[in-house]
């Protein structure tokens, strides 16, 4: 063989070998170096994850009212001004009395007038008085009637005061004839003669006496004509209904006045009340005012603004929250209240109040959840922006991971972990979840393990799209 191609041959065998072995070490190199610092890991640990739902709102009063004129007239007296704190049913603001309308003048004697009949039914006298009066005349009435109708059917006078009318019709008979014949002797006499004028008034009185023994003879002995029967018993029944009337308004007065009664004149206060309040701004409940819009002297109509009032003692926050959500929120789960307005403090609070009616909207269905601040100061405002984040759920000693290291490989959810300076796929299943962490229930992963944050997205499967693995 010749020497120079042994040389040759032997020195590129050489290179090859060379080659082969620089390309092993450097793949080992580059294995360590990508094990070593190209993946982000965590240990898996335990701790605590709390759980939330994060929302913003608007500051707004647990009550607020705005205040405005029901009538129109001059202002004549203003005590309220702005950030002052009112009672409730408290008067803010009064018009002068000639400047107002003649029915709410007159609103206040009707006021006067109806509380008098109030006292006088729940407590006077004299309603008794008088109703016992109007039944002693009833009574009376009904006896007077009834004597009447009795005249009907029993005689009206004895048998012996008949035969003594009878008798003394003929004495009255035998001085009429007396009468006349003295009469006749002194006829022929002048006018203005005494003994004539004495004869004529004799006569006068005989016939006079003579008629009358004859009409009460004759009632005597005589009986009520039909027509007579009929209205003696229709005044009878009269009397005894006006009766049963007195005797019920006796009883109603002694049992004391009806519910109805008492109810009726109430009603008939409040509403003289209500005419004479038109003329006056009364707060209507125990807060402080965030608006005041006159002056004395100020001409004011009917819809004319007069102050706002503000329960500012009660703070709420409405928040809109998803359906998805909603079934993971209670009241009194705790809250946490941050403000634009004011930076670098945060303040506590809790629900207080969750809607059982969701609202459709573009994105979705919306559900009302209110939270009340329970820690308040001065800085706080109605009409302030709220970021409210409300504590749904709190798990203690729980194995977290990253909710950036979990993706999903053939419909399952996965993280990956080193094993053996390799990352490996495993498996798991989620519980609770925060906005950078989850819970996990089940699965192989074991406390200590160091989770890739960042596992290649090729080979490993693709990023779920979510915290919990879509």
């Amino acid at each position: 063989m010749n020497v120079a191609n042994f040389f040759k041959k032997y020195w590129i065998a050489l290179v090859v070998i060379l080659i082969a072995v620089g390309a092993v070490v450097v793949w080992q190199v580059r294995k360590s170096s990508t094990s070593a610092t190209t993946y982000q890991t965590s240990p898996a640990a335990r701790g605590t994850l709390t759980a939330s739902v994060g929302a913003t709102g608007t500051i707004r009063a647990g009550q607020s009212a705005t205040l405005t004129w029901q009538t129109s007239g001059r202002v004549d007296t203003v005590r309220g001004e702005i950030g002052a704190t009112v009672k409730a049913d408290e008067v803010l603001a009064v018009l002068a009395q000639t400047s107002m309308s003649q029915n709410v003048i007159l609103a206040e004697a009707d006021l006067i007038s109806a509380k008098k009949s109030l006292s006088d039914l729940i407590a006077s006298d004299t309603s008794l008085a008088q109703a016992e009066q109007s039944l002693a005349n009833a009574k009376q009435a009904v006896e007077d009637a009834q004597d009447k109708v009795d005249s009907i059917t029993f005689p009206r006078a004895s048998d012996n005061l008949v035969l003594q009318t009878q008798a003394n019709i003929d004495l009255a008979k035998r001085d009429l004839e007396r009468a006349e014949s003295n009469y006749k002797l002194f006829k022929s006499k002048p006018d203005g003669d005494s003994n004539k004028a004495q004869a004529l008034l004799t006569l006068t009185n005989a016939r006079q006496k003579l008629t009358d023994l004859t009409v009460k003879y004759n009632w005597y002995t005589g009986k009520a004509t039909d027509l007579d029967a009929e209205k003696y018993r229709a005044a009878l029944a009269v009397a005894q209904s006006q009766l049963a009337d007195a005797q019920r308004e006796i009883d109603r007065i002694k049992n004391g006045p009806s519910p109805d009664d008492i109810a009726a004149a109430k009603a008939r206060v409040a509403a003289a009340q209500s005419t004479l309040n038109q003329s006056k701004i009364i707060a209507p409940f125990k807060g402080v005012l965030t608006q005041a819009n006159l002056v004395p002297g100020d001409m004011v109509s009917p819809g004319t603004v007069a102050f706002r009032v503000d329960d500012l003692s009660h703070l709420l926050v409405d928040l809109q929250i998803s359906e998805v959500d909603i079934n993971n929120i209670t009241v009194g789960q705790p809250v946490t209240i941050t403000l634009d307005a004011v930076q670098g403090k945060s303040y506590t609070g809790q629900v207080s109040q969750i809607s059982q009616a969701g609202d459709s909207t573009g994105s979705g269905v919306n559900f009302t959840v209110t939270v009340e601040l329970t820690e308040v100061d001065e800085l706080v405002k109605p009409g302030m922006t709220a970021a409210v984040t409300i504590t749904v759920r709190e798990v203690q000693g729980a194995l977290l991971i990253p909710n950036r290291a979990v993706r999903q490989l053939d419909g399952k959810r996965v993280i990956y972990v080193l094993r053996d300076n390799a990352p490996a796929a495993v498996e798991i299943r989620l519980g609770a979840a925060s906005d950078s962490s989850s819970e996990v229930v089940g699965g192989e992963l074991k406390e200590g393990e160091a989770i890739i944050l960042n596992p290649p997205s090729t080979g490993f499967g693709p990023p779920s799209g979510g915290p919990f693995g879509g």
